[in-house]
């Protein structure tokens, strides 16, 4: 639920009136927590304790704010909810007044890291960033107090190790990273997304909020506080980074591995100095912490930069995960213990690590890559530019842009790789300060099936594969004339006078099919091709394509096209099964297509039917319409074996009504059968599978716009066997289909292993009625964008 009051008028002035150097960023709007909605815990956590609640935690800062001339609190934006995004920095007086000639400093780590290693060995005063990370999963409570503590602590403390800290370092605390999730006692922000699989989409602004600070600072140090791990090892009680393998390859991860491996142990042994101090035996008996590196051999890997500390270290950060072992006051003083080790032993070596920080600079500005093979860095990669539909390109670029890569326009027509490439093409060149982020964005990525067991999470990732544009990768020299790109900002525009193409090219163009729809006009579509036809004048359609980006032209309307509606779609809401909001990404996509989405839970469905919709997509696992849930997840299905039946009955009246479902993904598709809405054989891979796969595509109806050997995504992969009553529209590619990711072969029958896929459905329509099955994840986390396209095309198609 949105919440609808204002910041209290007394926090507000309170943030105002402080020291002068503690203002508020630029005014974002933000809504006030109605105290009475907080939740006291979790039903996820085993325990739960008396937390700082997120409507206490403005007025403590604004405290503290009050006692101390060495903090500065910002508010740096807002959660989906609306609720404001806390960022303290913390530093010795002295330094009040010169963060901006700080971070000016360290930018030029990217033009001259040489001279910038020497000016650190003529200042050894020279202040470095620590960023601390609170609570980016909202039921992991103690992060957040820890750091809560750690402020009041360097804000107004006097003893010896807290003046030497500051002496040295800017401690910056993204206090709150997920006030929504603290406040409802989820995991994941009102969107449903799990923030901490984001960072390579940055689809929500609490991300985006994440991403900038940490290109405004460029932290040595870069802590993310979690719980809750236990008994990973014998008596190790929580868990602290570095990982196991694999390691993401675009790391220049020798450097990184040289001080955060020394480093997690001194967080560990600080830990360990405090032990009489903890209240429970779990801790009085632990000899020490997980160390995954350290303890175990795969499975807790750091290869996608999905995760806050990931991706902070492609900013050349030394990252760590902590996770706390209880959520408990023990869990706070856990956390706090472990920041402080880090704290010291950064405080000690700052010298040496900050030298091999911009070490990473340097090897990417001289193309220099001593770990790396040859030819894993491409000299550059050409991005060139659909002109009908720049949309996706300029998607890209302004992504890239956004992350700290460099992005050049060519200013005339030029030949690369054996390729002809026109103006206005883009170009990333590689020699370039954070040269891996950008090859981590766009590479193809790599089939690591054979290397490790098991993935801790998602194992391929590319923008270019599952975005949708092309990004060319050219292994020599680029010598052109170009000029620095600070962003995109494309305006569309129309030609003639009617009726105008639309081309089923992207997910801008599927919005502007909706925004037309969604105004009155008359859209006509034509199954073979997936493409979409505006009939109306000019005057009538040019401010919506505008805006679209996209530029359209008069065209004849093809015979068969047919008009399509403004529809209504109702998505099932996982409202936190199994921890996660499985449907969340589907219904971004959906949303982004321009569709009127509304989340309906399984409960709703049965008592009250789907009447007034159109489309019914099922999007997120099988348990959803379990009677046998958990007390942690009873609240999100049925609460009672009767509302089954109902569900089931009010579905099945309404797809043989005439409406339209559309299940998306291995759980849904189980479910469907579940339902008997499909008599197919569902096999499904293992949890821990997923990737980039080549797929062919029938082309026409629900996969127009698609082909053979294009491109696919699976997470938990799905095929379907024993589909005579269905109309088979994808197939997995025959023969070595899985392009990159992580899908071994299992050893067991009931799990489908890659060999057993190849060649098999993996999108059907049953032939009696309007469902339709995909196996492939389409809208998953609201990255896929390439495969968008396959709900609206199953939307619209009759």
């Amino acid at each position: 639920m949105k919440k609808g009051k204002v910041i209290s008028g007394l926090l507000a002035v309170s943030l105002l009136t402080s020291t002068p150097w503690a203002v508020l960023a630029e005014s974002p709007k933000w809504q006030n927590v109605n105290v009475n909605e907080e939740k006291d815990g979790s039903l996820f956590n085993s325990e739960n304790y008396d937390f700082m609640k997120f409507s206490k935690i403005g007025g403590k800062l604004a405290e503290i704010d009050q006692q101390s001339n060495r903090v500065k609190v910002e508010v740096k934006g807002t959660s989906s909810d609306g609720h404001p995004l806390y960022v303290v920095t913390i530093a010795d007086p002295t330094t009040q007044g010169k963060f901006g000639k700080i971070q000016a400093l360290r930018k030029r780590m990217f033009k001259n890291p040489g001279k910038a290693q020497d000016w650190i060995k003529a200042n050894p005063d020279f202040k470095v960033p620590i960023m601390i990370n609170g609570s980016i999963h909202g039921t992991e409570f103690v992060g957040t107090d820890a750091v809560m503590q750690l402020i009041e602590r360097f804000a107004t403390q006097n003893d010896a190790e807290t003046k030497k800290i500051l002496a040295n370092n800017i401690l910056i605390f993204n206090v709150v990273q997920n006030p929504d999730g603290r406040v409802d006692a989820t995991r994941f922000n009102g969107e449903g997304i799990d923030l901490n699989r984001d960072f390579i989409t940055q689809s929500q602004p609490e991300t985006r909020e994440t991403v900038e600070l940490l290109k405004e600072w460029n932290p040595m140090v870069f802590l993310d506080t979690h719980g809750y791990v236990k008994n990973y090892g014998p008596n190790l009680q929580g868990l602290i980074e570095p990982c196991t393998p694999p390691h993401n390859p675009n790391y220049e991860y020798d450097l990184y591995n040289k001080w955060a491996y020394a480093q997690a142990e001194a967080m560990e042994a600080e830990i360990m100095e405090d032990k009489a101090s903890f209240e429970g035996n779990l801790y009085q008996t632990m000899n020490g912490s997980y160390i995954p590196q350290r303890d175990d051999a795969a499975g807790w890997d750091d290869y996608p930069p999905i995760f806050t500390p990931m991706y902070a270290m492609y900013h050349g950060a030394y990252g760590h995960t902590l996770e706390a072992p209880t959520n408990d006051e023990d869990g706070v003083r856990w956390m706090y213990n472990a920041i402080m080790g880090s704290l010291k032993y950064a405080t000690e070596n700052k010298e040496a690590m900050i030298t091999d920080q911009i070490e990473i600079f340097k090897r990417g500005i001289n193309f220099d890559h001593p770990t790396h093979q040859d030819g894993h860095f491409p000299n550059a990669y050409i991005l060139p530019v659909d002109e009908k539909d720049p949309t996706v390109t300029q998607k890209a670029v302004n992504h890239l842009i956004n992350n700290d890569i460099e992005v050049v326009q060519a200013s005339k027509a030029f030949t690369a790789g054996g390729k002809s490439y026109g103006k206005g093409t883009y170009i990333v060149k590689m020699d370039q300060a954070k040269a891996g982020l950008a090859n981590t964005m766009l590479w193809d990525g790599e089939d690591i099936s054979n290397d490790t067991p098991a993935m801790y999470d998602i194992s391929a990732w590319s923008l270019p594969e599952l975005w949708g544009f092309e990004a060319n990768p050219v292994h020599e020299a680029v010598n052109i004339t170009a000029s620095k790109v600070n962003q995109v900002a494309g305006q569309g525009s129309i030609a003639g006078k009617g009726p105008f193409l639309i081309p089923n090219s992207s997910v801008k163009a599927v919005n502007l099919v909706n925004t037309l729809l969604q105004q009155g006009v008359t859209v006509k579509r034509d199954e073979e091709s997936g493409n979409f036809y505006a009939v109306a004048a000019a005057n009538q359609v040019s401010a919506a394509v505008k805006e679209s980006g996209l530029q359209i032209g008069t065209a004849a309307v093809p015979k068969s096209a047919q008009a399509i509606d403004s529809l209504k779609v109702a998505i099932l809401k996982d409202g936190g099964m199994g921890k996660v909001q499985s449907h969340s990404g589907t219904k971004l996509a959906l949303k982004r297509l321009g569709f009127d989405v509304t989340e309906v839970t399984p409960v709703e469905v049965a008592d009250n039917g789907l009447n007034g919709y159109d489309v019914f997509v099922y999007s997120g696992t099988e348990s959803l319409i379990s009677t046998n849930l958990s007390a942690a997840n009873k609240e999100f299905g049925f609460q009672n074996a009767g509302q089954y039946d109902t569900f089931k009955a009010n579905v099945s009246s309404f797809v043989n009504g005439g409406g339209k479902y559309i299940a998306v993904g291995a759980g849904a598709s189980r479910a469907t059968k579940t339902l008997g809405l499909t008599d197919d054989t569902i096999n499904s891979g293992g949890s821990n599978s997923n990737g980039i796969v080549q797929v062919n595509y029938e082309g026409t109806g629900v996969t127009a716009g698609y082909g053979k050997n294009d491109l696919g995504f699976v997470y938990r992969p799905v095929s379907y066997t024993g589909t005579e009553n269905d109309k088979v529209l994808a197939s997995f590619g025959d023969g070595d289909f899985f392009l990159a990711g992580h899908w071994a072969d299992s050893g067991r029958s009931t799990v489908l292993d890659p060999q057993e896929a190849s060649g098999q459905a993996v999108i059907v329509k049953e032939q009696d009625k309007d469902v339709t099955l995909i196996g492939l994840e389409a809208g998953f986390r609201d990255h896929t964008d390439y495969l968008f396209r396959l709900l609206s095309n199953a939307i619209f198609t009759k």
